[in-house]
């Protein structure tokens, strides 16, 4: 593994991808826009909330204190009714609660009962229940929509997180086989997990967030200045306040956390080179060094998690003191406004729920954005993938070759392919292979044997030449037509997690388990699988318990059910003892009768019954002949033959 780790990828061209991401979402542009307008909408109705909470709050302060006003007074003082001598004491009292700090509603109880009926606090309860219940209301049709909305854009997320992995799914089918010679399986792998599924969650959370937070953050402020800009300067310039002292540690802690996923990455290194190795690192007494190494990595990765954690873990108590502080500076003002009859009480709370809506839109626009860069980022991953150019269309090839009726013919005209297409890797190849005669391609690494068959199975395009089955140019055959003709066995066994039966019926249903037996035992591991608990329907796949070279022989054995008349063995007994290759060589010999067959070996001693042997060298055809008229001419066959015996 490489040091320095995989640091969170940016959007080469944000604003292009997001384009074509949106773009990519147009089956579900009617949804999408309604989910963003139940959430612009719900986002509106809690910007509504605070008013009506602003009108609950002085109702029900206006129920708690007594109604003395110009209208009651001079009411009271009409009156006929009520006598004059508590007209008087009703006076009197009025003049000494300008003058004195005392409670008015214990004055009040002393009053006579008439002028107490008219004066004294009265909840209007009709009123309070009709703007409970307006509230309630808001908060329910604002919950519901947003649950909605959350409902719609998860299903679209999903959905078309769906029909990428569908559309990749087919893309990789349609890939060249040069496309996996250039990119790394586990890239590739990567894109279609990993950044579908940031694509995904991301565009779910991001979406409705981002409209969500910028109508409340808009809205807030709007509503704010509406309501009195005094208060609303006052709840701008005292979050505004505490946002910049965050924005000062944001920075500061910015270097710890790049700095802090490189040493993390050093360390992961570390660690993966020392265990992948840890046999060599015993046997070279390599402990103390590579402990040393360890502790100083870890060391630094300890330093740089201590800042980069405590700066981060700062960021929730500022949050908590910008919105404190936001309230403790709206109560202030509010109260010395509400002292001079400016605004009533309700206004400060409605301000306080305000300051709340302002300042938490900041921070999950912020993130909602570091959302969409990752998306953005991810999107452009999978488009290259499903940009990638593909196989040329075969649409139009007509002519087929059944199984049933190959003679088994194969010519190689004057093959030329290079994989950069300037360098030729195969240079002038040419052979003519008759039906039913056992092939071998020998030469040293790097010769060309393996990038032959894979022209012959038209996993490349050739360069120029041609190659002829039957007298039939590939190039007018399809992909599916060859593949059918050919059994291939690699030097890597690809066993897949499943029964033992289902790994050798692989995409041929029409095979009866009488006949795997009769593979498994012409290979000799019969015995193997009948000792298994479940025979044919024991798991199989990366168990511990079958061996590389067991494996192998199970792929030969499925090789052997797959009615072809072309056989290809690319290095297939290279993982198999010398007791088990000569079985496997019987039973090859077995199976290639009545069928064309190509077998690429280093292990010269196999392939001496050979009926022709195609030697390479740089791509070019250096020799060839039966093993006996080869070794007689003592060329460069005999010295690769004779050099498996020098000591």
């Amino acid at each position: 593994m490489p040091r320095g780790g995989r640091n969170f990828e940016k959007s080469k061209d944000f604003k292009g991808s997001m384009k074509r991401l949106l773009s990519n979402l147009r089956p579900w542009r009617v949804m999408l826009i309604i989910a963003l307008s139940l959430a612009m909408i719900s986002a509106i109705l809690a910007l509504i909330s605070p008013n009506k909470l602003s009108d609950l709050a002085d109702m029900i302060t206006s129920g708690l204190t007594p109604r003395i006003n110009t209208e009651t007074v001079s009411d009271i003082m009409s009156d006929q009714t009520i006598s004059a001598n508590d007209k008087l004491a009703f006076s009197q009292l009025l003049e000494n609660a300008k003058t004195e700090d005392e409670d008015i509603l214990i004055k009040l109880e002393e009053l006579p009962k008439p002028i107490y009926e008219k004066i004294k606090p009265e909840m209007n309860i009709k009123k309070i229940t009709k703007l409970s219940l307006v509230l309630a209301i808001i908060y329910i049709v604002s919950a519901l929509m947003s649950f909605i909305q959350s409902l719609i854009l998860s299903t679209i997320s999903n959905r078309f997180a769906q029909k990428l992995r569908s559309r990749i799914s087919t893309k990789i089918n349609l890939l060249p086989l040069s496309y996996f010679d250039h990119n790394e399986t586990g890239d590739v792998l990567s894109r279609i997990t990993n950044d579908v599924d940031t694509i995904a969650q991301h565009l779910n959370q991001s979406l409705s967030v981002l409209v969500t937070s910028i109508t409340l953050f808009l809205g807030s402020i709007l509503m704010m200045f509406i309501t009195n800009w005094i208060m609303a300067l006052t709840a701008i310039i005292s979050s505004l306040i505490g946002f910049a002292f965050m924005g000062l540690i944001l920075g500061k802690s910015q270097k710890y956390f790049i700095q802090r996923q490189k040493q993390l990455g050093n360390l992961n290194g570390h660690i993966e080179e020392i265990y992948s190795g840890h046999n060599i690192v015993k046997a070279y007494n390599g402990e103390k060094s590579a402990s040393l190494e360890f502790d100083a990595l870890n060391n630094r990765l300890y330093y740089c998690n201590r800042k980069s954690q405590f700066l981060s873990g700062l960021m929730q108590p500022i949050m908590g003191f910008v919105g404190n502080f936001g309230y403790v500076a709206v109560c202030v003002v509010g109260a010395l406004l509400t002292s001079n009859n400016i605004i009533s009480f309700g206004v400060i709370v409605a301000f306080m729920i305000y300051v709340r809506l302002f300042t938490n839109p900041l921070n999950q626009i912020a993130q909602a954005l570091t959302f969409l860069q990752s998306t953005a980022a991810a999107s452009e991953r999978v488009f290259e993938l499903l940009d990638e150019k593909e196989l040329p269309n075969e649409d139009e090839v007509t002519i087929s070759i059944d199984n049933d009726k190959v003679k088994g013919n194969i010519v190689f005209d004057h093959v030329k392919f290079s994989y950069d297409g300037k360098n030729d890797v195969i240079k002038d190849f040419s052979a003519s292979v008759k039906a039913g005669e056992k092939i071998a391609i020998v030469g040293p690494t790097g010769a060309g044997k393996t990038t032959m068959v894979n022209l012959l199975m038209k996993f490349y395009d050739i360069k120029s030449g041609d190659i002829y089955i039957d007298g039939i140019s590939t190039k007018k055959l399809t992909r599916q037509n060859i593949h059918d003709l050919f059994v291939m066995v690699l030097q890597d066994t690809w066993l897949f997690d499943g029964t033992i039966r289902d790994n050798l019926k692989f995409n041929n249903t029409n095979v009866t388990d009488e006949e795997i037996m009769n593979a498994l035992k012409t290979v000799g591991i019969n015995h193997f699988v009948t000792t298994l608990p479940g025979g044919l329907d024991a798991k199989i796949g990366d168990s511990e318990t079958v061996s590389q070279g067991q494996k192998q022989l199970m792929t030969i054995a499925r090789g052997m059910l797959k009615k072809a008349p072309f056989l290809i063995l690319d290095e297939a007994t290279s993982n198999v003892d010398t007791r088990t290759e000569e079985l496997v060589q019987k039973a090859m010999d077995k199976l290639t009768i009545g069928k064309t067959s190509f077998i690429i070996a280093h292990r010269l001693s196999t392939i001496k019954n050979a009926d022709l042997i195609l030697v390479m060298q740089d791509g070019n055809i250096v020799e060839q002949g039966t093993h006996d008229t080869l070794i007689a001419a003592n060329g460069f066959y005999a010295s690769l033959y004779n050099s498996q015996f020098e000591k």
